[in-house]
């Protein structure tokens, strides 16, 4: 997920964070959403822990942006 600068700190992430969550609620046979989030990008955890995920486990070099790695976070939210 990405929020435009302009438009961070307004609730937008949240939100479509909320609509995915609830969306995944409605189908009978999801019961736990994953996703990887760059390890150092604070305010993203703080967003996704605020919604019940938790950190499982940390993909090292996960992530490669031109010619830089990053870690990435994994993070679990059991329904």
């Amino acid at each position: 997920m990405y929020v435009n600068p302009d438009h961070r700190k307004l609730g937008v992430g949240k939100a479509l964070m909320n609509v995915a969550i609830n969306k995944a609620k409605e189908l009978e046979k999801i019961e736990q959403i994953y996703l990887a989030v760059t390890a150092g990008n604070e305010p993203a955890k703080r967003l996704y822990t605020s919604l019940g995920f938790v950190t499982y486990g940390i993909d090292r070099n996960g992530l490669k942006i031109e010619d830089t790695y990053f870690d990435e976070e994994l993070m679990v939210l059991v329904f």
